[in-house]
C-alpha cells in the first residue's frame, strides 16, 4: 500500500524549483477553476489524448495493482485509479482516493506504485526533470510511467502572430504563449530521470477555427491560457489581440477562410529499472559475425585488400 512521505516536500523546497519559476502555479489553478463550469464544452483535446493513452496501456500485458493518476481534470483510468493527485483540492468531488498535491512535490514513499499516468498535466511544471525523477522514484521496480503532454510546436501559429503584433505595435515583444518541451528534450529527460527503456513519441492534432478569437475562447475554456510568472503589460489586450487575430488570418487562413491551430502531443513511456528487464548487448558480445551472413570475411581497420582476394 502507498504511503505519504511528508519529508519529501521539505527535501525539494530548497532545490532548483525555488530558483526557476516559469509558471505561476496559483494563476494556473485560477484559470482551471474559471474554466471548470464549462470545461466539458472544450475538452476535445483531453478526450483524444486520454483515448490514445488507454490504447497504449492496453498494448501492455500487465496488471497494475497500485496506480497513481497525475491530474484530475480528465482522468485516463477513471474509477480504476488507486489514487488521484491534483494541485487543485476542489477536484476531489466524486473521487474515492484523492490527494491534493503539487505535481512538482510528490510526497509518496519510494517504490510503492506500479503505474503512474498523466493526461496533459506535466507541461505546466516548473521543474520537469525534477518531476520525472520523483515519478521514477515513486514507482516500484519494473513499474510503468505513461504520460501525454503538450510539445514545442503547440500553438506555433498563435505564438508567431502575437509576437509579430507586439513588434509592430511596440517595437519589441515578450513571451505570451507558454514554452513547451520538444521531442528531443523529452527523450533525454526520461533518460536523465533514470527510466529504463524510455520512449518518447510525437503526434500532431490539427484543428481549424473560424478565427483566432474562437481559438482563444477554446484555450480559456480548457484552462490552458497563459500562466507565465511574468505577464507583459506594454501593449493593452484591446490593441494586441485584434492585431494578432488579423495577422493570424493573413498568414494562415485556408481557402475557406478558417485558421489552423497546431497541438503537438508528446507521449512519454518509461519503466522503473529492474533486473528482469531486457538490456542491450555489450559491444563485442555477438556470437555470429556479420561477415558470415554476407559470405565475406572480416577485415580490421587499416588492413589492405590484396588484388584478387575475396571481398
Amino acid at each position: 500500500m502507498f504511503r505519504l512521505f511528508v519529508g519529501q516536500k521539505h527535501l525539494h523546497s530548497n532545490t532548483m524549483v525555488d530558483l526557476i519559476r516559469i509558471f505561476d502555479r496559483k494563476r494556473l489553478i485560477k484559470h482551471r477553476r474559471r474554466a471548470a463550469a464549462t470545461f466539458s464544452n472544450h475538452d476535445f483535446l483531453f478526450q483524444e489524448t486520454a483515448v490514445r493513452l488507454r490504447e497504449k496501456l492496453k498494448d501492455i500485458n500487465r496488471d497494475f495493482h497500485t496506480s497513481l493518476e497525475l491530474g484530475a481534470r480528465y482522468p485516463v483510468l477513471k474509477e480504476q485509479a488507486s489514487i488521484t493527485v491534483d494541485i487543485d483540492p476542489t477536484l476531489s468531488r466524486g473521487k474515492k482516493s484523492f490527494v491534493s498535491m503539487d505535481e512538482e512535490f510528490l510526497a509518496f514513499t519510494p517504490a510503492t506504485i506500479d503505474l503512474v499516468i498523466s493526461n496533459l498535466c506535466l507541461h505546466w511544471t516548473n521543474d520537469l526533470p525534477g518531476a520525472l525523477l520523483q515519478i521514477r522514484k515513486t514507482l516500484r521496480p519494473d513499474g510503468l510511467f505513461l504520460a501525454a503532454m503538450l510539445g514545442g510546436e503547440t500553438l506555433k501559429e498563435l505564438r508567431t502572430s502575437l509576437t509579430q503584433a507586439e513588434l509592430e505595435i511596440a517595437g519589441g515583444a515578450a513571451p505570451r504563449v507558454s514554452p513547451f518541451a520538444d521531442i528531443r528534450d523529452a527523450g533525454a529527460l526520461l533518460q536523465r530521470a533514470g527510466f529504463a527503456l524510455p520512449v518518447a513519441d510525437i503526434d500532431t492534432i490539427d484543428v481549424t477555427y473560424e478565427n483566432a478569437f474562437f481559438l482563444m475562447k477554446d484555450l480559456r475554456g480548457m484552462g490552458e491560457t497563459n500562466a507565465l510568472t511574468s505577464t507583459p503589460s506594454s501593449v493593452p489586450a484591446r490593441d494586441l489581440f485584434p492585431k494578432a487575430a488579423s495577422l493570424y488570418h493573413q498568414r494562415y487562413a485556408n481557402s475557406e477562410g478558417r485558421v489552423p491551430a497546431t497541438f503537438q502531443i508528446l507521449y512519454l513511456h518509461g519503466w522503473a529499472p529492474d533486473l528482469s528487464q531486457q538490456k542491450a548487448l555489450e559491444p563485442g558480445s555477438a556470437k555470429n559475425l556479420l561477415a558470415d551472413a554476407l559470405d565475406t570475411f572480416e577485415m580490421s581497420s587499416g588492413e589492405n585488400v590484396k588484388p584478387g582476394s575475396k571481398t
